[in-house]
C-alpha cells in the first residue's frame, strides 16, 4: 500500500439532518444513491460494499469507528483493494443540511497506484458529486414537508 490519497465532495440537501443521516447510514438503501453500489451489513460495527457490475467489481469491507448520529459516520476500510478511511457528516443548514463525504485511501499497486491515481481522481470526483445528486434527489422527496404538500 502506498501513500494516502483524498477525494471527496459535498452537497446541499433539502431535508432535515436527522432523516438525510438515517437515509445515508441505512446501509441497505445506499444502492438507491450510490453508483453501481449494494451495502449490506455484516455484523454489529460491519459493512460490506459490492462496487461494480458483477464479475467486475470490487469488494470494500468496512468498520464503523466513530458513530456520532445525526452528523458524523467514520469507517475504516478493511479490504484487500481498498483500504483507509472514509466519512459521512451531515450538517445541519436553513432549509435542509449539507452533506460531505470523504475518503482518505490507501493506493494498493504500489508505483502503478501512484502514477495512476492523477487519472483516477477526476472519475472518482465525479462518481462522489453524482451519488450525492442523486442522495440529495432522494432525500428531498422524502422529506416530510414534500410529503405535506398535498394536505389541505
Amino acid at each position: 500500500m502506498g501513500r494516502a490519497v483524498y477525494v471527496g465532495a459535498a452537497v446541499e440537501v433539502a431535508a432535515p439532518q436527522e432523516q438525510v443521516f438515517a437515509l445515508m447510514t441505512d446501509w441497505s438503501r445506499q444502492r438507491e444513491w450510490m453508483f453501481l453500489t449494494t451495502t449490506r451489513e455484516v455484523g454489529p460495527d460491519a459493512v460490506e460494499a459490492y462496487t461494480g457490475v458483477w464479475p467486475f467489481g470490487v469488494l470494500d469491507t468496512m468498520t464503523v469507528t466513530r458513530w456520532e448520529p445525526p452528523e458524523l459516520v467514520v469507517m475504516e476500510h478493511t479490504g484487500r483493494v481498498v483500504r483507509g478511511r472514509g466519512a459521512f457528516r451531515v450538517r445541519a443548514r436553513p432549509g435542509g443540511s449539507r452533506v460531505i463525504w470523504a475518503e482518505e485511501l490507501l493506493l494498493p499497486f504500489g508505483a502503478a497506484g501512484r502514477a495512476g491515481w492523477p487519472l483516477v481522481r477526476p472519475p472518482a470526483t465525479a462518481v462522489f458529486r453524482h451519488s450525492l445528486r442523486k442522495l440529495a434527489a432522494l432525500a428531498a422527496r422524502e422529506a416530510p414537508a414534500a410529503r405535506d404538500v398535498t394536505r389541505a
